[in-house]
């Protein structure tokens, strides 16, 4: 063998080797990048369910908590009032309305409840004559699914929904029979975390064993009034390039709510 093809063998085998090392090396850019999105994606949902949590905290207690085991004992036993609210108008003797609002109390659910599920209603979206329902009771349906029929002005229209959630039910109405816009025509459930979630763990960054989400809850002065204000935050957050004082939102660490501000956007959001 000739020096030329020695040559030739050893430059086939480097060139080899370095395309194997730069195909290993954007494959392993790839997957790293997924394993972050998929880590910073079970940390958002953590963070909604945190948030959620707390707004019904809240609702309950007219203030958010700082204080992990409170919230994890709320979310666990505490209980949620369902109030309705009505309004009626009254002409007074001098002629002017009057409005009196009152409140009712329908029952009592638990906070895990409350907090783990959603009932939405779906509502006629025009007046028409109603033709026939698209789903059945107990369906699983997707916002953009398709609803009902309504005949409006001559022509069948076809209505979707505008929520996720399964058909829990429906209104008895018959082929024919006139809707009014508004009017409530099925009632959804929509499942909007996992039930099965470890709720003892709420406080805990997922993906590492021993790392809490730092927590800020207070009252603040706004133009001297005292409202309540919430921030929870990742401090160690699985994309590198997040960093505290990142001048874009979006860029630092995962969280949602401010010290300062009456917010419970995310910044993933």
């Amino acid at each position: 063998m000739n020096v030329t093809k020695i040559i030739s063998i050893v430059l086939l085998i480097a060139s080899l080797a370095l395309g194997y090392y730069l195909v290993d090396s954007v494959k392993s850019e790839i997957d790293q990048k997924q394993l972050i999105a998929d880590n910073e994606a079970a940390v958002i949902e953590k963070l909604k369910l945190i948030r959620e949590a707390e707004t019904v905290y809240l609702e309950v207690h007219g203030n958010y908590t700082s204080d992990w085991d409170k919230l994890i004992n709320f979310v666990k036993n505490g209980r949620y009032p369902i109030i309705q609210r009505k309004e009626r108008v009254v002409t007074l003797s001098y002629g002017a309305d009057s409005s009196i609002v009152t409140f009712d109390t329908l029952g009592i659910i638990s906070a895990k409840e409350r907090i783990f599920k959603a009932t939405h209603n779906v509502n006629a979206a025009n007046d028409g004559i109603f033709k026939n329902y698209l789903v059945g009771v107990g369906k699983e349906v997707k916002q953009g699914n398709q609803a009902y029929v309504l005949n409006q002005n001559g022509k069948d229209v076809t209505h979707k929904f505008r929520r996720n959630g399964t058909v829990l039910k429906q209104e008895s109405l018959s082929e024919g029979q006139e809707v009014t816009k508004g009017e409530l025509l099925m009632t959804l459930e929509e499942i909007k975390f996992d039930p099965n979630v470890n709720i003892d763990r709420l406080a805990y960054v997922p993906g590492y064993g021993d790392v809490k989400f730092e927590i800020y809850a207070a009252e603040v002065d706004k133009s001297g009034a005292l409202v309540d204000v919430i921030e929870v935050v990742n401090p160690k957050p699985f994309d590198p390039t997040r960093k505290e004082d990142a001048d874009a939102k979006n860029k630092k660490p995962l969280r949602f709510g401010s010290k300062t501000d009456v917010t419970t956007s995310g910044n993933w959001e």
